[in-house]
């Protein structure tokens, strides 16, 4: 299993809120769409059971492209804090793979190192929803939720694993149900520190357990 190591290091004075920027969606025009590519399928779109597929769908696409763009992050003072590693895992969300349109089921776990205060935990899910409302490659993801950490905390300590379930891999081309991808980022001193590395990976691997 190829796990790609991404550790470059971002500019932290420019960490955007959203890496896109997203116009209103057309349903009406996205479910005549659908309606033709039934049609080009060799389907009826008027049949029973397919009456109101192309709404639905139209619906679902404006649904899933239309992330949250307001503040994501609320961090908190806490100055009895002694190098602790904070570790959160098990959040799962779905994207769609860019390169054939079809969902991935990505297992995302993050560790930093607060000085000072500490992020907010359900913030993190917000991150990974957030970058996952688009299409979206796997590669991208991990730096992109690694980037917004990194400027959410002001340091570059931060550590990002995610694995990755494509169906672009497991229900098309080579069929490979049990395959999985994972991708990694390490920077500042995950990147440095190869206990604290090891520690992260330990409790990274313990949440996709």
């Amino acid at each position: 299993m190829t796990s790609p190591v991404a550790n470059s290091e971002p500019d932290l004075s420019a960490i955007p809120v959203t890496v896109r920027s997203t116009t209103a969606i057309d349903t009406d025009r996205v479910a005549g769409l659908i309606a033709q590519l039934l049609l080009e399928l060799g389907e009826d779109p008027a049949r029973e059971g397919l009456i109101g597929t192309p709404d639905r769908v139209a619906a679902w696409w404006s649904a899933f492209l239309s992330s949250d763009d307001t503040a994501m992050t609320t961090c908190f003072a806490e100055s009895q804090l002694s190098d602790q590693l904070v570790i959160v895992g098990g959040m799962s969300v779905w994207s769609l793979c860019e390169h054939h349109m079809l969902p991935m089921n990505l297992q995302v776990t993050a560790g930093y190192v607060p000085e000072g205060e500490v992020v907010g935990l359900s913030k993190f899910g917000r991150i990974a929803a957030h970058f996952a409302g688009r299409l979206q490659v796997q590669e991208r993801f991990t730096e992109q939720f690694a980037e917004y950490l990194t400027g959410v905390i002001g340091r570059k300590d931060v550590a990002v694993a995610v694995r990755g379930v494509h169906l672009c891999m497991s229900m098309r081309g080579v069929r490979m149900e049990a395959a999985r991808t994972t991708t990694l980022h390490t920077g500042g001193r995950f990147a440095t520190d190869p206990v604290l590395n090891q520690q992260f990976l330990a409790g990274a691997q313990g949440n996709a357990a």
